[in-house]
């Protein structure tokens, strides 16, 4: 299994690029703090503008307003929240309009995102505050003052409880006030990423002393990694939680759950500051220190049965291979392979 990467000739953004997010399985949103807001269309490989943000608002995080989840009709348009360095949050629709600004916190608002079902939204700034906030953008609580900045935020599967860096702890609040906060130290320089999977239930944290770690929901260390050469700038699990992608300076690492690597990149792209993955699972779009967005796919996965091995090849299509005789088939496929499994006899 290996990330098969593709970065334009010249970055579309002149300055940094701050955060990315997908909005379907081809079309993705970039910012940057050239101010602009670019649409990234993957099908006939179009960028357009969608805003120009004012002069003021240097953006860090972008978080969709999340899908319908179990079959119900989204009512509320599609939108999504912007965090900025002038300490507000930004609730922006898909054609660019700003619906709504809320001043925050004090500082830069280093982190925003929805939860899962999109009732509530989170809020991280450099004054040390987490609070929490309804969709519509009315403070519903300030969940935890620190004193420090508060680099990264993500919730729990069941959105009940919060988990959030402290300079080099990590700290898990739930939501309701009484029950019990869980912290530990986590690095030994300050975190700058953290993310937390909802169907594996693990957390993924990765920091300013060059390496990243994986931990269940109590704090249980279950893997670190050996020191890389810089900082690790960005981490995001895949959504069925097989897997999660790791950015740093000129690289992007793909990594089992377990935290064993499975392939490693070297693009020339500065910091890789955002990772998304795409809804699907099969795509994965970094925004980079140099203005430019990485987009890489899932390729070279293998399922293995009696003496069948299936890969993956490209994105429709998958090679068979009888490893008797050495027979070998391609499938060919109309859609995007995004699961596959093979047992008795039968390929899904």
């Amino acid at each position: 299994m290996r990330l098969k990467t593709s970065l334009l000739k010249e970055p579309k953004h002149k300055e940094l690029a701050s955060c990315v997010g997908w909005t379907t399985a081809d079309e993705l949103y970039s910012c940057s703090e050239d101010h602009q807001i670019l649409k990234w269309n993957l099908l006939n490989n179009e960028t357009s503008l969608v805003i120009r943000l004012p002069e003021d608002i240097y953006p860090i995080e972008l978080h969709w307003f999340p899908k319908a989840i179990g079959g119900k009709k989204q009512v509320q348009a599609e939108i999504f929240v912007l965090t900025s360095t002038d300490g507000k949050f930004h609730l922006v629709s898909k054609m660019g309009r700003i619906e709504k600004s809320v001043e925050a916190h004090k500082g830069a608002v280093l982190a925003g995102r929805w939860n899962y079902d999109g009732t509530a939204l989170v809020t991280a700034g450099e004054d040390g505050k987490i609070k929490i906030w309804s969709k519509s953008g009315m403070q519903r609580s300030t969940l935890a003052s620190e004193g420090s900045p508060v680099y990264s935020v993500a919730w729990s599967p069941d959105s009940d409880r919060i988990l959030y860096t402290s300079g080099r702890q990590l700290v898990v609040k739930p939501l309701q006030p009484s029950a019990k906060v869980t912290q530990w130290k986590a690095h030994d320089g300050i975190i700058l990423k953290v993310d937390w999977n909802s169907v594996s239930d693990l957390i993924l944290s990765g920091g300013e002393d060059c390496k990243f770690k994986v931990w269940d929901s109590f704090g249980r260390l279950l893997h670190s990694s050996a020191c890389h050469d810089y900082p690790v700038t960005s981490l995001s699990w895949a959504p069925d939680g097989e897997v999660f992608a790791m950015g740093s300076f000129n690289t992007l690492r793909l990594c089992d759950k377990t935290g064993w690597s499975y392939a490693l990149e070297k693009p020339n792209t500065g910091s890789v500051f955002s990772l998304a993955w795409s809804a699907d699972g099969t795509q994965l779009a970094g925004a980079c220190g140099n203005g430019h967005v990485i987009f890489a796919h899932v390729v070279e996965q293998h399922w293995e049965w009696k003496n069948f091995v299936i890969t993956l090849t490209k994105r429709r299509s998958m090679e068979v291979k009888n490893v008797l005789n050495d027979a070998v088939d391609i499938l060919e496929f109309r859609d995007r392979i995004i699961k596959a499994s093979l047992a008795y006899d039968h390929l899904v």
